[in-house]
């Protein structure tokens, strides 16, 4: 199956696997340049390092700018092996080649684990 048609499997079951507060960095700390919006995936790593990281889908309803903070569904092409993953940190990072962002764990809706 293409990554494409996961994400399309996925998204069809219009349910997250987490919910959290994401904050996208200002463009001036080194965040995006460009907002994004509903489509939008990067790699999530539970460590500033990214050295493994989890392809994950902001699920946003209008457009998210740099600098702004918003409490969103979050969606893994991997579900539960990036939700195992994250259990233990709480937090994550959206990768870009660079840190532009960061996620707090509010909870999980598939998993129930919190």
């Amino acid at each position: 199956m293409t990554r494409e048609m996961t994400l399309r499997d996925r998204l069809s079951n219009n349910q997250p696997d987490l919910v959290v507060d994401l904050y996208l960095y200002p463009t001036d700390a080194g965040g995006k340049t460009k907002p994004i919006m509903l489509g939008y995936g990067c790699p999530c790593s539970k460590d500033t390092s990214c050295t493994e990281a989890w392809d994950g889908y902001p699920l946003l309803e209008e457009v998210m700018w740099p600098g702004e903070r918003r409490r969103v569904g979050f969606l893994f092409l991997s579900g539960s092996k990036a939700i195992e993953a994250f259990e233990s940190s709480k937090m994550f990072y959206l990768w870009e080649g660079r840190l532009v962002g960061e996620a707090t764990l509010v909870r999980y809706v598939r998993h129930q684990r919190m």
